[in-house]
């Protein structure tokens, strides 16, 4: 896989994604070859967008994926719960916790790093 194809962005940004996620205590994100089809979609779907508006907020991001996540049936739940489509998340991005904002950020510079 290319070093600068949009597969390889999304598996990094995952990767760091989940990274981020066990220094907070959170070992729900699987690694990438683990990760289901959806989710890969879902990163692939996100590094497309900072690719086609690279100058899109962190918060942008979290409106795209947002966006995605609504149109494909997730609600907003407490837990995130693939079989319930439920998750955490699934609020405005000024409404969403520090912890959870910073993934966009990291997912966005993630994108332009290694896009360049």
């Amino acid at each position: 896989m290319p070093k600068n194809s949009i597969e390889y962005i999304a598996k990094v940004a995952h990767e760091i994604n989940a990274a981020y996620c066990l220094s907070c205590d959170d070992d729900s994100q699987t690694s990438w070859e683990d990760a289901p089809d959806w989710q890969k979609l879902s990163a692939i779907n996100g590094v497309k967008f900072h690719l086609e508006n690279p100058d899109a907020s962190a918060s942008a991001s979290h409106d795209a994926w947002l966006k995605e996540k609504i149109k494909s049936g997730w609600v907003y739940g407490v837990e995130k719960d693939q079989e319930k489509r439920t998750h955490p998340c699934i609020v405005p991005f000024e409404d969403l916790p520090q912890q959870q904002k910073a993934k966009d950020f990291l997912f966005r510079q993630v994108v332009h790093s290694l896009a360049s």
